[in-house]
């Protein structure tokens, strides 16, 4: 009887560690990556707001953040880069990790433009840099065939150009990643504003940057 109830004993002291351990295996599921991979982001070089050249090998090895916008937006940049800045303050001193924010007017917004702007919007992160290429067509041709992200020209009302409002989550070998929604279909990309009632996901995207960042 004694070696009966050990045996006893011993099944419910299996079955209460088995319990206790669950949650954690469930819990390290939910934190390993498990993101969805697209396309490898196509080559690029830009200048920054030192003048220094960047391209996408700059960015290779980190996590990174892509935005498209322009300096004299008069509409969704402010607001963008007001979330792009709590991005920054999260991961602040983090040199594997890094922003990209692709200037759609370069014509207007050169070096030396693009580090007043920074100045005056409080970007410090050593690896954000604001970049400006040759011309309208090179970013054109990153955002809307690179990054499938709409860019081009708009209506005053606009400040004369367009934008999406959409931030773009890349891993450390250059591919674009994201989450999938509710439904099990990827994001692809990750809302920067409020859209049709929608809230943003910046909560969302910090979880998955350091996810990326412990890859």
């Amino acid at each position: 009887m004694k070696k009966k109830y050990s045996y006893v004993g011993i099944a419910f002291i299996i079955l209460l560690f088995g319990i206790y351990t669950i949650p954690k295996v469930v819990d390290r599921f939910k934190n390993s990556n498990d993101l969805v991979t697209f396309n490898k982001v196509p080559d690029f070089e830009f200048v920054n707001q030192e003048g220094k050249t960047i391209s996408n090998k700059t960015y290779f090895g980190k996590v990174y953040v892509v935005e498209f916008f322009f300096a004299t937006c008069p509409t969704i940049c402010p607001i963008m880069n007001q979330k792009m800045l709590t991005i920054q303050d999260d991961f602040f001193g983090n040199p594997n990790f890094g922003i990209a924010s692709v200037s759609i007017t370069p014509e207007i917004d050169t070096p030396k433009a693009l580090k007043e702007y920074a100045k005056n919007n409080a970007i410090t992160h050593k690896n954000w840099h604001l970049l400006t290429g040759k011309s309208d067509d090179v970013v054109y041709e990153l955002s809307n065939k690179g990054f499938k992200l709409y860019a081009g020209k708009g209506d005053k009302a606009h400040g004369g150009f367009e934008h999406s409002g959409l931030f773009a989550l890349v891993d450390k070998k250059g591919y674009i990643r994201s989450r999938r929604d509710q439904f099990g279909n990827p994001i692809m990309y990750y809302r920067a504003l409020e859209e049709q009632g929608f809230p943003d996901q910046i909560k969302e995207l910090k979880e998955d940057i350091k996810i990326l960042l412990d890859e």
